[in-house]
């Protein structure tokens, strides 16, 4: 048997010699290196803040602020390819790859400057615009994870390698766009502008993160190019500056490695669910048309059309929840007569639809007839879909709140036959004493404006 090891290291052996030649002709970078002279006066000259490039960077933070505002991702895109923020953050990690400490203080006072500027525009933009609502492109720049640190790492390396080497091509305004410098700053001021220090600090922590790992990658970048290093006289301080960027990459990886461990706990948590509802409850003749999970009462709520479900099947499905990782949850079935009068419904619209035109008036009728249940049940169960999307962007806005359910009423007068239809949130709050009535009015009006109604009733609990 040792034997059999030894010929079988041999061969790996043999294997990786053979291939470090052919691995070391395709990824070795030094035959395109640009003159390394050259490569640093360019980058020192992208550091400095001052004349056209604060100009620029002011225009830039304008276009990235209207672009988070209105929700639109080209506008975001475009104030992206003409920032100039990449340029003293890059000079940093290229001042501690060659020692050049002149270069990193000039780099650290523009970077400084160059971000008081950018959020001190975008809070400036944000304090006039009379759009103030908290957009998906604004909300998706307060929670950094893990990806945002891989993403500025990988993006800094191309970012130094396009810029040390000969034929760059479109590598820097892609490095611009995916590590994604300028969104951040503007939504660090829209959390000024709004008073919420949630969006500035989760912003302005993203931003934190593209800096330090960008400057790391540019780092590692140019000593894997073997760039020529100034002495140092000083070889304490040269350990010291040293221990600083190995304390601030992990200082700044800790939070994010936490964010992104809740995050894909919730998404394997979601895939679960999803799982065991397509293998379990949406069988033939039944439909789920919509799910939801409350984590407060560990319920799983699922709304059912078609043919129904019996007892003893959704029991055998609830033994099987813990197959799925959701053993410690309830399962609910909402099903009825009404989800099974459009199913017959639209049977009978498709056998219709098949004769001849003599049955035109009846299959409008029962067009009408299926339209209104259809629209009945989508009022029933928009609700249903939209309750967990609502409950993240509250909380978003709302820290203070716990959990949010939203459902129709029916309301009729005691003196007419006319009934009204109005929605009902109930607010579930950590604690009462947080949430005032000025917090009550502002989250009517933006449910009110969130969900396209005239009137809503918002009860807190």
């Amino acid at each position: 048997m040792k034997q059999e090891d030894k010929k079988t290291a041999e061969r790996l052996k043999n294997i990786v010699t053979s291939a470090t030649p052919i691995v070391k002709k395709y990824f070795n970078i030094m035959p395109d290196k640009e003159n390394e002279e050259g490569t640093i006066q360019s980058i020192s000259a992208g550091v400095s803040f001052h004349g056209a490039t604060l100009w620029v960077l002011v225009f830039a933070i304008f276009i990235a602020s209207l672009g988070l505002n209105v929700n639109s991702t080209a506008v975001i895109i475009g104030a992206m390819l003409i920032s100039p923020l990449m340029g003293p953050i890059i000079g940093m990690g290229l001042a501690v790859g060659i020692n050049d400490f002149d270069l990193l203080k000039r780099s650290a006072k523009n970077y400084i400057v160059a971000t008081v500027i950018s959020v001190a525009t975008a809070t400036i933009y944000f304090l006039l615009t009379p759009l103030d609502e908290a957009q998906s492109e604004l909300l998706a720049r307060t929670s950094p994870t893990l990806y945002d640190v891989l993403i500025a790492l990988f993006g800094g390396a191309a970012g130094i390698v396009a810029l040390a080497t000969k034929g760059k091509g479109n590598v820097l305004p892609g490095v611009a766009i995916a590590t994604a410098l300028m969104p951040p700053l503007c939504t660090a001021g829209f959390g000024i502008a709004t008073g919420n220090i949630y969006y500035f600090l989760g912003a302005f922590y993203l931003f934190f993160i593209n800096t330090v790992f960008i400057s790391l990658a540019t780092y590692l970048g140019v000593r894997m190019m073997k760039f020529k290093q100034k002495q140092f006289i000083n070889e304490a301080r040269y350990k010291r500056v040293r221990q600083y960027i190995i304390g601030a990459v992990i200082a700044t990886m800790v939070p994010a490695a936490f964010m992104t461990y809740h995050i894909v706990r919730n998404s394997i948590f979601d895939t679960n669910v999803s799982k065991f509802i397509n293998e379990q409850l949406d069988n033939a003749g039944t439909r789920i048309i919509s799910y939801d999970v409350n984590k407060d009462s560990l319920t799983l709520r699922v709304v059912a059309v078609g043919r129904e479900l019996t007892d003893s099947s959704i029991a055998n499905a609830e033994k099987t929840m813990a197959g799925y990782k959701l053993g410690r949850y309830k399962l609910h079935v909402i099903q009825g007569t009404e989800t099974d009068s459009i199913m017959m419904l639209n049977n009978r619209i498709n056998n219709i639809r098949t004769s001849s035109e003599n049955y035109a008036a009846m299959f409008h009728e029962e067009a009408k007839k299926s339209a209104r249940l259809q629209e009945s049940l989508n009022e029933y169960s928009r609700y249903d879909e939209l309750t967990p999307e609502i409950a993240k962007e509250v909380h978003s806005l709302f820290p203070q709140t716990d959990n949010i359910s939203l459902s129709v009423a029916t309301e009729s007068l005691t003196d007419t036959t006319a009934i009204k239809r109005y929605v009902i949130a109930v607010i579930g709050m950590k604690k009462r004493s947080q949430f005032s009535d000025g917090d009550k009015e502002k989250i009517t009006k933006w449910l009110e404006t969130r969900l396209g109604i005239d009137t809503i009733s918002v009860i807190v609990k």
